[in-house]
């Protein structure tokens, strides 16, 4: 304590807060762009490649076929619905709900097929985890598709 010097400061009158302007780069960037794109077709393509190789009656393969259709529609509706929202544009509640429930009920259909079908845990974790990465980059996709057309629109 002996070495250390106090010195009293004094405080001066509250800044206002100043608001910055920040310019940043709303565009994605082309590394984004690729990875979704390339994310979504490496979802789409090994879950149906896994398809066409399983061992499956052409009933279930048209079941778990129409279930990735089905979950790919309703997010890329979702992320719509919520960006039309957010963006101030009219979205009625009733397509808002229908698409949040839509895009539930397709991964319920998912699990549920995945559930009841004799396949080996591996193979159910592989179209669980293609599926997964479909509608997420789907999702991805959809959200640099809108931001660049609006960009576009803008400039």
């Amino acid at each position: 304590m002996e070495n250390q010097i106090f010195t009293e400061t004094k405080k001066s009158a509250p800044l206002k807060k100043q608001k910055k302007e920040i310019d940043f780069d709303l565009k994605p960037t082309s590394a984004f762009i690729s990875a979704s794109w390339s994310a979504l077709l490496l979802g789409m393509v090994s879950y149906c490649i896994g398809l066409w190789n399983a061992d499956m009656l052409l009933n279930e393969k048209g079941y778990y076929f129409t279930v990735l259709l089905f979950g790919l529609f309703s997010v890329v509706s979702v992320q719509k619905s919520v960006r039309d929202k957010k963006e101030g544009l009219p979205v009625t509640e009733a397509y808002y709900g229908i698409s949040w429930f839509t895009s539930i009920t397709s991964i319920v259909l998912l699990v549920i097929g995945l559930w009841n079908a004799d396949l080996l845990l591996s193979e159910k974790g592989f179209y669980a985890m293609s599926f997964v990465l479909s509608l997420f980059s789907a999702i991805a996709v959809q959200k640099n598709t809108r931001d660049l057309k609006f960009l576009e629109e803008t400039e």
